[in-house]
């Protein structure tokens, strides 16, 4: 597990590590080697920065009616789909198909960040964010995990903030 600053980042970075600097961000990366035979990536992450599950954050793509949504649930739990609906006044969702969220965001899958997507989505950040100063979230790439303040990312994401999540 390597922990690189914000500085040691400055070219090459991911869309989502190249949002945050042009933001004034202050954030930390978190590398760490993907095994793509984990059955989680966000467990993974977890585990491989030795930080508790509830403040490692997956990134999710849903169709709310119609509309591709980013929610952003802890790895713990999982996206309760009605209250995600319900977040951004829709009535119905549905994850969206892997490939159409891979091309709309920029990222693949294991891979995708609430930040510095191809297309600007509306993101809903789970409320559990709340109770914890940082969080990390993907930064763009499997094995790459940033952290950040949950009120930093709802506002660079222009998130809503609700309950989404469930055990």
């Amino acid at each position: 597990m390597a922990k690189k600053p914000k500085k040691q980042q400055q070219s090459g970075g991911t869309p989502a590590t190249v949002a945050l600097t042009a933001a004034g961000v202050a954030y930390t990366l978190h590398s760490y080697d993907h095994d793509p035979s984990h059955p989680s990536y966000g467990e993974e992450a977890a585990e491989a920065m030795g930080v508790s599950p509830e403040r490692v954050f997956k990134t999710l793509v849903a169709d709310v009616d119609g509309t591709l949504t980013v929610a952003v649930v802890p790895v713990a739990g999982q996206l309760d789909l009605k209250a995600l609906a319900a977040a951004v006044g829709g009535k119905r969702a549905a994850m969206a198909d892997p490939a159409l969220a891979e091309r709309t965001t920029g990222y693949v899958r294991g891979g995708i960040s609430p930040l510095g997507q191809r297309k600007r989505l509306p993101t809903v950040l789970d409320a559990s964010a709340s109770a914890h100063a940082t969080i990390c979230v993907s930064a763009g790439r499997r094995g790459l995990e940033v952290e950040l303040a949950p009120a930093d990312l709802t506002t660079l994401t222009k998130a809503v903030v609700a309950p989404i999540g469930r055990a």
